[in-house]
């Protein structure tokens, strides 16, 4: 209430228009062709996000430098190249990282907030787009992320060559496509939550990353949930919010 009748005597002195004192009371951001949540971070802890797919990039600045003026981080994800080339022209500080397809603005250099770290792990290389979004995700959410590339169980000496490192993480990603085995490997030798990722990659009988996802679905492991195909932000969102839980104890 006290809130309300700052905003309320602002306007009256000319402080504030009405349209910014609605916007502020509302808490939405109407921009006519998209409706800002500008207070997801106090109900949720993470702020709005971007889903860049067919959008234009005037929309796409537009919704950066609205989001700008309320958040300390704006993230956006699958981002095309003409996107991501407009956004850092025109919109200073913005990074955008052309393999993970997501561009970032952050008010203060991004660094971890808690304790620990989370683990991408990345069956192939043909996975990293994949696992880059779910880690440039963790990065704005505070965590810090180490992703471990190329140890799919094709060659699985090559991780347990990584395997005391994934297992000192706080929470493990783990993103595969092809049949999606890795998953099950990994959480059976560890002891901490696997989010699994199945990606689209993969010959024709993959059918676009549908037998990864049941694989993962089915793995015999313990401890292990399951994003949609491709899904490398929501692996990271979730990572980030167990991370988040786990960091309250330290």
């Amino acid at each position: 209430m006290v809130e309300v009748e700052r905003i309320l005597e602002q306007v009256k002195n000319g402080q504030l228009s009405v349209a910014e004192a609605k916007e502020r009371l509302t808490q939405v951001g109407d921009l006519g062709y998209a409706q800002l949540d500008l207070n997801r971070q106090e109900r949720t802890g993470f702020p709005e996000v971007v889903y860049a797919a067919g959008k234009t990039v005037e929309q796409v600045i537009g919704i950066f430098e609205k989001l700008k003026q309320t958040q300390d981080v704006v993230l956006a994800t699958r981002v095309t190249s003409e996107q991501g080339e407009q956004l850092q022209n025109r919109v200073p500080g913005v990074i955008y990282d052309t393999q993970a397809r997501v561009a970032v603005w952050s008010r203060s250099p991004l660094e971890p907030q808690r304790n620990g770290y989370v683990c991408v792990v990345a069956a192939g290389t043909s996975d990293l787009p994949v696992a880059e979004e779910a880690a440039w995700t963790l990065r704005c959410f505070g965590s810090e992320v180490r992703v471990i590339a190329d140890v799919g169980v094709a060659g699985i000496h090559r991780l347990f060559h990584r395997l005391e490192e994934i297992r000192g993480a706080s929470v493990i990603v783990c993103v595969a496509g092809m049949e999606g085995a890795l998953t099950s490997v990994v959480a059976g030798l560890v002891d901490k939550p696997v989010i699994a990722v199945p990606t689209s990659v993969g010959y024709g009988s993959s059918f676009g990353g549908l037998s990864a996802l049941l694989t993962m679905l089915n793995s015999c492991a313990s401890g292990v949930a399951v994003v949609n195909i491709d899904n490398g932000f929501g692996a990271g969102y979730l990572a980030g919010m167990i991370h988040r839980q786990a960091g309250l104890d330290h």
